[in-house]
């Protein structure tokens, strides 16, 4: 018979075990109903980190997920639905003007967004940097914002009642280093934009130094199992994979990040945030079956229309001025010649040392704190030209951040190579 207590399906799955499908429906919701301790499930992540999961683990797995709460249905909306999810990155700041341009361009965005997951910075905690603006709205009031055609898009986070058991352990998994498994990112990604009821997903599946996946083939791995698990639920879904060796942009933090992003409403921004932007919208609008070219909507205008309103409709002021950190220090360059290396994670650690991620569950943020890049690869430098200038609220915290930084950054006189291309693949 099949073993149903916590420790038992810890040992099954540490000594390389497969679980049954009783096995994970009764952990998964003994862990929702507070029968499995915390500290067991953190166990048994680890262990699901280190042996892994086959297909069928999964799909069970992730419909558990969705099972252990309620499903939205959005299917009454006289617009079409359509998603987009990151598996998250340093500088990727992209939902947010890629929310409203999709809803300007005639698409209902239900857009459920989490919090800040080790070095890679939360959707959320970027957008309450704006005064005002509230991650939680109810599901009437989002259904009356998506149905409203100068609005359509909603950023949020999920209810207390859409995949409960996730939202336990994505909390649990930013503090255990358990972010990276392949099962568990799947799996929590697709729980709740399964349970969430949007038609169409086009997920942007990061690569490089600073994503969690490393590796061309663990992203094609991951991205393969998802349009697997949304297509088998009924939802039309895509991948893109992208490289995330470089921070998007030029800056990585919350409030810093919200600036960038109204500069690429506004028709300027980074040259790389505003490709991504436009080739997820693309893929976006193809999904949920519309024929309009997000480029001219975003260069006319509306998208900024439809981010004022999407602001404003959560309770914030899109004119209000930013938060900014009370402290800043300049990182200058030693040596003169091209940039051939920014990298990623070395700037996402150094973003998190400085405030603008956590280091403990329920753990608050610095609205101003990251890092501002100057220079990117490609980018010619002189001796003493700022790189970076970074920001925080407590000093103490530069030294750390110092520390991340140190070899991050590649000069050289003669390059021999450029920068690598933003999207590597598709999956469909």
């Amino acid at each position: 018979m099949t073993a149903l207590d916590a420790v038992s399906i810890i040992r099954a799955k540490r000594d390389g075990g497969e679980l049954s499908d009783e096995q994970i429906d009764w952990v998964v919701d003994a862990f929702t109903r507070g029968i499995v301790a915390d500290e067991q499930m953190s166990a048994l992540a680890m262990a699901i980190l280190l042996r892994g999961m086959n297909r069928r683990e999964i799909a069970r797995w992730t419909a558990a997920m969705i099972g252990s709460g309620s499903r939205m249905n959005f299917t009454d909306l006289p617009r079409p639905t359509v998603d987009k999810h990151s598996t998250g990155g340093v500088g990727d700041k992209i939902t947010l003007p890629l929310a409203p341009l999709v809803a300007a361009c005639g698409a209902a965005v239900p857009q459920l967004s989490g919090r800040g997951l080790g070095h890679t910075g939360g959707t959320l905690d970027k957008l309450e940097s704006i005064p005002g603006w509230q991650a939680d709205i109810t599901v009437p009031r989002m259904r009356e914002i998506l149905a409203d055609p100068e609005i359509g898009a909603v950023i949020c986070a999920a209810g207390a009642d859409l995949a409960p058991a996730d939202k336990r352990l994505y909390a649990l998994r930013d503090v255990t280093g358990t972010v990276e498994s392949i099962p568990l990112i799947a799996s929590s990604i697709m729980s709740k934009k399964i349970a969430e009821g949007t038609a169409a997903l086009v997920l942007d599946v990061k690569v490089g130094t600073g994503a969690f996946l490393k590796t061309l083939d663990e992203a094609r791995e991951l991205a393969a199992v998802m349009v697997e698990l949304g297509r088998d639920a009924g939802v039309k879904t895509v991948a893109l994979l992208t490289a995330m060796d470089t921070p998007l942009g030029r800056t990585a933090g919350n409030a810093l990040e919200v600036a960038e992003s109204v500069e690429v409403l506004a028709g300027g921004g980074p040259a790389d945030v505003v490709e991504l932007t436009l080739a997820l919208a693309r893929e976006m609008v193809a999904q949920a079956g519309l024929h309009v070219d997000p480029a001219e909507v975003l260069a006319d205008g509306r998208a900024m229309d439809h981010w004022r309103t999407m602001i404003q409709a959560q309770g914030g002021d899109p004119d209000a001025p930013l938060p900014t950190a009370r402290h800043t220090e300049t990182v200058r360059a030693e040596s003169a010649g091209v940039l051939t290396r920014l990298d990623a994670m070395g700037v996402g650690l150094a973003a998190w040392r400085l405030g603008a991620g956590r280091a403990r569950q329920g753990e608050q943020v610095q609205a101003g704190a990251g890092v501002e890049m100057h220079a990117k690869p490609g980018d010619s430098v002189v001796v003493g030209q700022p790189l970076f200038t970074l920001h925080t609220d407590t000093p103490e915290a530069f030294a750390g951040a110092l520390e991340a930084l140190d070899g991050a950054v590649g000069i050289e006189l003669t390059p021999e190579s450029k920068p690598g291309e933003l999207v590597l693949g598709r999956v469909d």
